[in-house]
């Protein structure tokens, strides 16, 4: 009877000694697969590289950073196709205003424009800044360096071309 006894309880310690190594290993190789399949840092550069386009108004271009919202996402898939090219007219002495062609998605808030602003208006039209004006528009983003930004867009109509940067 003893001798059951014993059997009985080395039989449990050596069932519960299976059972942790089982499952200690199969964590260990869930942990491996996290860390090979996360490219964390690959996705971060390509966001970034996203995130900024390129506008040629006549013969200068600028450097623009864009907003991280759902109408950028949208403008950026359209560039991805191919540039846009809008022509653009002057609005009250501060703006330069023009067709997309398409609706992109908005998220409108009453904003203080700035020069060097990109924003979508009434869902279908670009509006870039070399002054300041108050309204509700969705904003795409902003030019970074406004060096000859003025003398670029001119005293009327341009044709404006946005493209992916670098």
């Amino acid at each position: 009877m003893r001798l059951k006894k014993w059997t009985t309880v080395f039989q449990c310690i050596l069932m519960i000694c299976v059972l942790c190594s089982c499952g200690t290993s199969k964590q260990k190789e869930n942990t491996n697969d996290k860390a090979e399949n996360v490219p964390v840092q690959e996705s971060f550069d390509r966001k970034d590289a996203e995130m900024r386009l390129n506008l040629q108004a006549g013969n200068q271009i600028f450097t623009a950073t864009l907003e991280d919202n759902v109408a950028a996402d949208a403008f950026v898939s359209m560039m991805e196709e191919e540039p846009v090219v809008i022509q653009m007219s002057d609005y009250s002495g501060v703006e330069k205003v023009g067709p997309l062609g398409r609706e992109l998605p908005s998220d409108n808030r009453q904003l203080t424009t700035q020069a060097g602003d990109i924003v979508l208006y009434n869902n279908n039209q670009i509006v870039i800044f070399y002054g300041s004006n108050s309204w509700s528009y969705t904003k795409l983003g902003k030019v970074e360096d406004l060096s000859g930004w003025e003398d670029a867009l001119g005293d009327g109509d341009v044709a404006v071309t946005f493209s992916i940067g670098e």
